[in-house]
């Protein structure tokens, strides 16, 4: 949808698409892709659709079949985003539904019924549902001419969330030759794009490239030192707000999320292991609003499409550069700014690697699509690695890997442009003496124990080796253990040190070491800055003028009757039209109409009980 502060939203020319959008969505205007794709549907012509995350797709497969009066499918990978997008169309009176696992027969049975009957404009459903449950037939029979693909990247080997069941996908062009196919994703590099294609059989596919970045996202880096401690005061900054926490283990998820439960805030942890319906309730308990924090593993796809998510925070490395736009883009979907910050340790690269291995052995694929799969996601996190370590617009680094130019100088909103990173003072020293100390200790040693010798550590390893007389021993006493590792990994980012593989690495010398130690290479290391974020011009815009106090009371409603309808809060009203409404404070039906957001339905539905709180009466 377009945001409160989007400029390239431009007017409708479409009477019949601008009587739908406006009755149905209270929205007068699309961004120009929004308009091509859905123009591609109405047409008949095959689309490869590629919008980031929040950038409104789902509007783009919605509409047309409202418009013709069709019954479109919908392919989806994960329930709860059925479940959530079903809730939010239900919210303004579309008919759609879904057929899924956590149905009842009873309930599959219905939707069957209101399939066959014509009652449908959309029905989601799941790869492997469509393809093994019998469903084709009805469908054949129901007479579908638009099958949209959503997540469309997970059919591709090069895309960064392959998954084995969407290559069926590809009999829908002969089982359906009449039908058009849409294949949507928010992240997909040029080769994935072209890969989508060839799998899905398109046929000259309108292919819509929207704009990659995403304004209203401000991206930190910051160096890990302390997980929970910087996890911690990072939410503080959030607090009461919607925030997700993304780890990489299991474990890691549940500890954290202890650790912050502690702390006094509402927070759960999320991932594959837990029991399916104690995973439902946190899901539930985070779209109505009663917790403010999930704590997920990146491994795990979360059903989350909460638009209000005001911070994604990312306490070790994505495994790709894709899974870090889609994951962070599940933040400020409403427009409004939000903020995603990564804790980073290269490290990480080193535990995703040997991740990927082990997830390609324990696969079904011949060895050679498993060495593909790995050089993958080998290619992957070093890309990911790249854009950590480097000292640049993050806007822009994410532009260009997606293949866009980024024309503006700074864009005010990446730790990098505000200012917010600092060099290390006698950077180049504090290099030298940590590259010595691998010489010393003869490149035998990890990590670990070179900063124990380093910082002057009494520890039975290294009184066992008799390092406490080397001439490197305490040379960086000042420093605890996690800021001295930060800076060795530093220079092991900036391949000024090297490391062994296999399960226990050390630290070796290579040419750049001993250029650093001779003086004839400058290093440049990152001081992590703790408390010093800033706040961007765009937050401050997207608060001017609105009553914080009315924002609140109107908050606070939508949770109650979120509540009492069993539905996400945010399917009542996302908080751009809540805002919207504290900031117009409209005084009769016809101006709350006006407002972003509120259509024809909203209005009658829940116009009476806005217009008193607007007007500071209790609406009951």
């Amino acid at each position: 949808m377009p945001g409160p502060a989007d400029t390239s939203a431009i007017p409708v020319d479409d009477a019949r698409i601008a009587e739908v959008l406006g009755r149905w969505w209270g929205f007068d205007r699309l961004r120009p892709l929004q308009s091509e794709a859905i123009r591609a549907a109405l047409d008949g012509r095959d689309s490869l659709v590629v919008m980031p995350t929040g950038g409104g797709k789902s509007l783009c497969y919605q509409l047309p079949p409202l418009v013709g009066g069709t019954t479109d499918v919908v392919v989806s990978p994960l329930v709860a985003l059925m479940k959530d997008q079903v809730d939010a169309l239900e919210a303004i009176g579309y008919p759609a539904a879904a057929l899924h696992s956590g149905l009842s027969q009873e309930e599959r049975a219905r939707t069957r019924d209101q399939l066959a009957a014509g009652e449908l404009r959309l029905l989601f459903v799941a790869p492997e549902r469509l393809v093994n449950s019998g469903l084709l037939d009805l469908l054949a029979r129901v007479g579908v001419k638009r099958f949209a693909i959503d997540e469309a990247h997970c059919i591709s080997h090069w895309g960064h969330d392959f998954r084995p069941e969407y290559r069926q996908l590809a009999m829908l062009r002969d089982r359906f030759p009449a039908a058009t196919l849409h294949a949507f994703t928010a992240t997909a590099t040029p080769r994935v794009r072209d890969d989508i294609a060839r799998q899905l059989s398109l046929r000259d596919p309108a292919q819509l490239i929207g704009t990659f970045d995403r304004p209203n996202l401000v991206y930190r880096v910051v160096a890990r030192t302390d997980r929970v401690a910087q996890t911690l005061e990072i939410l503080g900054r959030h607090r009461g707000e919607a925030s997700i926490v993304y780890c990489i283990s299991r474990k890691e998820t549940e500890r954290i999320a202890a650790r912050l439960a502690s702390a006094g805030l509402l927070a759960r942890p999320y991932h594959a292991g837990l029991d399916p319906a104690e995973r439902r309730r946190t899901q539930d308990a985070f779209a109505k609003e009663t917790i403010d924090v999930v704590v997920a593993t990146v491994a795990f796809g979360m059903g989350i499409d909460r638009s209000d998510v005001r911070l994604v925070l990312h306490t070790a490395l994505p495994k790709s550069l894709e899974a870090y736009q889609q994951e962070t883009g599940r933040a400020g979907r409403d427009g409004l700014t939000a903020e995603c910050v990564l804790l980073y340790s290269s490290a990480d690269v080193f535990s995703w690697e040997a991740l990927v291995r082990k997830s390609a052995d324990e696969s079904d694929l011949e060895a050679a699509e498993r060495e593909k799969l790995v050089a993958s996601g080998v290619e992957h996190l070093h890309a990911m690695r790249r854009y950590a370590q480097a000292a640049r617009c993050r806007h822009a680094a994410l532009s260009e890997y997606f293949g866009q130019p980024y024309e503006a100088e700074a864009c005010g909103a990446c730790d990098v442009c505000l200012g917010e990173t600092a060099g290390l003072p006698d950077a180049t020293v504090t290099a030298q003496k940590i590259i010595s100390c691998v010489a010393r200790v003869e490149e035998r040693f990890g990590v670990r124990h070179v900063c124990e010798v380093l910082r002057g550590a009494n520890t039975e390893g290294v009184r066992r080796h008799g390092h406490e007389r080397l001439s490197t021993f305490g040379l960086l006493a000042e420093l605890d253990q996690r800021m001295a590792e930060n800076l060795v990994h530093q220079l092991l980012d900036q391949d000024l040190l090297a490391r062994s593989g296999g399960d226990r690495p050390v630290l070796t010398l290579n040419q750049r070491s001993w250029e650093v130690l001779r003086g004839t290479r400058q290093v440049v290391l990152v001081e992590p800055r703790a408390g010093k974020a800033r706040t961007t011009k765009a937050d401050a815009d997207d608060w001017q003028d609105v009553d914080r106090d009315l924002f609140e009371r109107l908050r606070k409603w939508r949770r109650r009757v979120a509540e009492a309808r069993g539905k996400p809060a945010w399917t009542i009203f996302d908080d751009t039209s809540l805002r919207a409404i504290a900031r117009e404070k409209p005084d009769c039906p016809a101006a709350l109409l006006r407002c972003r957001g509120v259509g024809e339905k909203r209005l009658a539905d829940f116009g009476a009980a806005i217009l008193d709180l607007v007007a500071g009466r209790d609406p009951g």
